[in-house]
């Protein structure tokens, strides 16, 4: 499985910064959560409309 898939860049949203696919949370704010200690889990269960793989694919973007 391609993790990039999972990955959108459109102009019209966040002003093209890359986001989650279906969403407008920024891959930037996925890493910097992960950046001070968050868990795959914590992240989820936080953003509840991310998938444990939105998280990985922040990660391999």
């Amino acid at each position: 499985m391609t993790y990039l898939n999972r990955i959108e860049i459109n102009p019209k949203i966040l002003a093209g910064k890359p986001v989650i696919k279906g969403t407008r949370i920024p891959v930037s704010l996925i890493l910097n959560l992960l950046a001070k200690g968050y868990t795959v889990p914590r992240i989820v269960e936080a953003y509840p409309n991310l998938k444990h793989d939105d998280v990985l694919a922040a990660t391999h973007y």
